[in-house]
């Protein structure tokens, strides 16, 4: 499934920035890390919910003490712990006998028309917040969603035994007087603090948001451990493990090719690849119970790809890899063409000497062809317009992400599910999963290359890129010319910037990346493998959450867009 492109979404409101409550990680990454932390030490403790919130704070002082977190966390420690003591139990109850509930300070308070009741918000689901997609997609589900706050709310809905568990989205505060209820009923909850305590105009982790929501005891990979998953995976490139499972090099074109291999990168089609295989099991397998055939299928991923970067980047005339030179730039260019062809042939070789039966086997040769002539075909049209530069509509430019980008994640992901036996359904949400990733992780490299530019004062590279499509789109008729010049020709580059962002081209291209990361968490919906869809899910999250944008506020989403359009901003 593909998200149709009218032109830009629209940026719903503006506000300043606010700090965010001290109490709570500012950034993602530390907020995993606390994840990481609190289950590390729950595994080794007796603890059993319901938990008083003093005893859980104690535990909370103790966790700061042992993993050097700032003692000003301690309360939402305290929450994580309770979160994951209850994890389990909520796990197991039918999404039917579930609550969720939002705050109404959510929504864009100035321009919400969403009336209110007895009970709370009424949403008139005008996609101006993200409150509409949580509350559409829990009651699809068979949740019972409250948009509302405060305590006596949540103390009469315990009270009809109609509900068994909760997953409750607030403050701090809110959440501290709701858990008093919920510990004296033994009601199994997640609290989900949100990022600031202001009470208007609040946000919180989503992909947090939508990771309890799905939570069920069908999902057997949810404590699957991705970061260590990807550990283990970065692994199998080390020089020796490649050398062992590629055999060792008796050539200087083989041992070059494992130096490449053996080089940075983030590797995450190889670990798409093996995540959908662990999915497809009945129990995901321990790390060092994975099979080399696994492996060198893995391997064989991450060989089309660095042969692509080979080739793309003699095609871009880029100097500069991994912090250092291109191969073209160190051994020239033959030398380089002849590498990524080499890789090429390395990646057929492994999957054809798999052990997976024939016709899988077959298939997933099948496949990696597929994505490579599309891969090829994408990244031609890129070329094409090198020759004859002109202004793009953002969908234009999203065409030739869908060709250049989206299938490298196809093809990783539909290898794995064909090692894993999945059904022809399974491969339908994959491909439409993966032309969404594809395009967000596409404009996501748009945004971090602007950005990098400009810390850099140089001007953004001359090539078909979202930013520039928007401007574009979005400039008044007096300001398209100066924007098509800088976009073909290049210019000064702090003008250009500028320019870029008079025209607020990050912020719009934010909110585009946003709306097809979005696309590919519904992309999921049809799927009736829990351990697929749960995992996927977290694995958005996983892929995005290195996201660093200066000056973007994550308060401005635009969740209406996906499975309809992305409306046109006003132009001036």
């Amino acid at each position: 499934m593909s998200l149709p492109i009218v032109g830009l979404p629209k940026i719903m409101h503006e506000r300043p920035d606010r700090p965010v409550q001290p109490e709570i990680p500012p950034t993602k990454a530390e907020r995993d890390l606390v994840l990481s932390k609190v289950r590390t030490y729950l595994d080794g403790s007796q603890l059993v919910p319901p938990m008083p919130m003093d005893e859980l704070r104690q535990e909370a002082e103790v966790i700061c003490d042992r993993f050097g977190f700032d003692v000003a966390h301690k309360e939402f420690i305290a929450l994580i712990i309770n979160n994951e003591l209850w994890r389990d139990s909520l796990a197991a109850i039918p999404f039917e006998r579930r609550l969720l509930l939002l705050p109404k300070c959510m929504r864009v308070e100035d321009k919400c028309p969403a009336p209110f009741d007895e009970l709370g918000l009424l949403c008139k689901k005008c996609g101006l917040c993200s409150i509409e997609d949580l509350q559409e997609e829990a009651e699809r589900m068979g949740y019972a969603v409250l948009v509302a706050e405060g305590s006596p709310i949540v103390m009469a809905i315990i009270e009809t035994g109609q509900i068994e568990a909760i997953v409750g989205v607030s403050c701090l505060n809110v959440l501290e007087k709701v858990y008093g209820y919920m510990e004296a009923a033994a009601i199994p909850g997640i609290a989900l603090p949100l990022l600031q305590d202001d009470c208007i105009d609040t946000n919180v982790d989503l992909d947090w948001v939508w990771d309890s929501v799905h939570l069920t005891s069908e999902d057997r990979t949810r404590r699957l451990d991705l970061g260590g998953l990807r550990d283990e995976v970065d692994s199998w490139f080390e020089p020796a493990a490649l050398a062992r499972l590629l055999g060792e090099p008796s050539t200087e074109t083989e041992r070059l090719g494992q130096k490449w291999l053996a080089e940075g990168g983030k590797r995450w089609r190889p670990f798409l690849t093996v995540a959908v295989y662990q999915a497809l099991l009945d129990e995901p397998q321990p790390f060092d119970e994975l099979t080399d055939d696994l492996r060198r299928v893995a391997i064989s991923v991450e060989c089309f790809h660095k042969a692509s970067l080979i080739h793309d980047d003699i095609e871009d005339d880029d100097t500069e890899r991994y912090g250092g030179k291109t191969l073209h730039e160190s051994h020239g260019v033959p030398v380089a063409l002849n590498l990524g062809d080499f890789l090429l042939g390395e990646g057929y070789r492994l999957l054809a000497e798999s052990d997976a039966p024939a016709n899988r086997r077959a298939e997933m040769l099948r496949l990696a062809a597929a994505g490579h002539r599309s891969l090829s075909v994408g990244q031609g049209e890129e070329l094409m317009w090198t020759k004859n530069p002109k202004p793009l509509r953002p969908q234009e430019v999203v065409a030739i992400f869908r060709g250049k980008t989206a299938p490298a994640f196809s093809t990783a992901l539909r290898i794995g599910a064909v090692l894993g036996g999945a059904d022809e359904p399974m491969h339908t949400a994959l491909d439409a999963f993966s032309d969404a990733l594809g395009v967000a992780y596409q404009i996501r490299d748009d945004l971090d290359d602007l950005q990098a530019a400009r810390e850099a004062g140089e001007a953004p590279e001359v090539r078909p890129t979202i930013p520039w499509s928007i401007a574009h789109q979005t400039a008044k008729k007096d300001q398209r010319a100066a924007v098509t010049q800088a976009w073909i020709q290049g210019g000064e580059a702090e003008a250009i910037h500028q320019l870029l962002e008079s025209l607020e081209a990050t912020e719009r291209s934010t909110e585009l990346y946003q709306a097809y990361k979005d696309e590919a968490i519904r992309s999921l919906r049809g799927l009736d493998n829990a351990n697929v869809k749960g995992l996927l899910r977290r694995v958005v999250g996983k892929i995005f959450d290195e996201l660093k944008i200066e000056g973007w506020c994550s308060e401005h989403e635009t969740r209406n867009v996906a499975g309809g359009e992305v409306v046109t901003a006003a132009a001036g």
